[in-house]
């Protein structure tokens, strides 16, 4: 079995055809998906579809691309964390691909998650991108490791995802893995020691090969933990069984 550790079901290519992709799941052997939140205005629908099925789980969480929208507090994240299908708080982090100029405002989100997950004692989703070095920061800043979590869609250098390691975080493969380029991330695939990797979607995003350029499902997440297991030079099982047995050493407040 399988767990896609990072999807958004609740986007509109998803959530349209539910029945068809959890028949997909079934068929691929992937037996749970984790929701997650990245506005406060959505997290109701990220919710209703953990609440709705037993082997969906949701975060609460803005995610740091998000500009000009309600930004959450303190209380709210916490409030929101109590649910007992919300594992994990996220996706958030830092991004300065898509957004320039001052984002300290940026900074002063990502701290305020990291505060929540400690306050309510559950794990982050992390993401990062072209910010390693201040995401790392501020991980060590606000004692991240208190409840560790995953840095998702893992784009970063080894050497980032040792320290992230040495904080208490999992790191999470998605289809960019399996491309032909992407030869770095395949090199840290590689070398992460296993009972620290996670494979996940980020559908309806970045679909793996042979899907590449098409709509992502948590399906597809079976052709993630293959490239793994092909590079590493192991068995499609023990990827797929060190996987799910990491995500729910992680997210302890889920069930299998």
């Amino acid at each position: 079995m399988l767990v896609d550790s990072h999807c958004h079901l609740n986007f509109p290519e998803l959530s349209a055809n539910l029945p068809v992709i959890k028949q997909a799941m079934h068929d691929h052997g992937v037996g749970h998906a984790l929701c997650i939140s990245v506005t406060l205005a959505d997290f109701p629908q990220v919710l209703s579809l953990a609440e709705a099925h037993d082997h969906f789980y949701a975060t609460v969480g803005v995610h740091p691309d998000y500009e000009d929208i309600q930004e959450p507090t303190l209380n709210e994240l916490i409030a929101l964390a109590q649910h007992p299908k919300v594992i994990g708080i996220g996706e958030t982090g830092l991004d300065y691909f898509r957004l320039t100029g001052d984002l300290a405002w940026q900074r002063a989100r990502f701290r305020t998650h990291i505060q929540a997950a400690i306050a309510v004692g559950k794990p982050l989703v992390i993401h990062t991108r072209n910010a390693a070095d201040d995401t790392l920061r501020i991980m060590r800043e606000e004692n991240a490791q208190q409840v560790g979590g995953v840095m998702h869609c893992f784009t970063e250098s080894l050497d980032v995802a040792m320290q992230a390691i040495a904080l208490g975080f999992y790191i999470s493969f998605s289809g960019i893995v399996t491309f032909k380029n992407a030869l770095s991330i395949k090199e840290v695939a590689r070398q992460v020691p296993l009972d620290r990797v996670l494979v996940e979607t980020d559908s309806p995003y970045l679909a793996p090969v042979p899907y590449r350029g098409k709509i992502n499902q948590p399906a597809y997440v079976k052709y993630v933990a293959e490239e793994i297991a092909s590079l590493r030079g192991i068995s499609y099982e023990e990827v797929s069984t060190a996987t799910t047995d990491n995500f729910f050493r992680l997210f302890k407040h889920a069930k299998r």
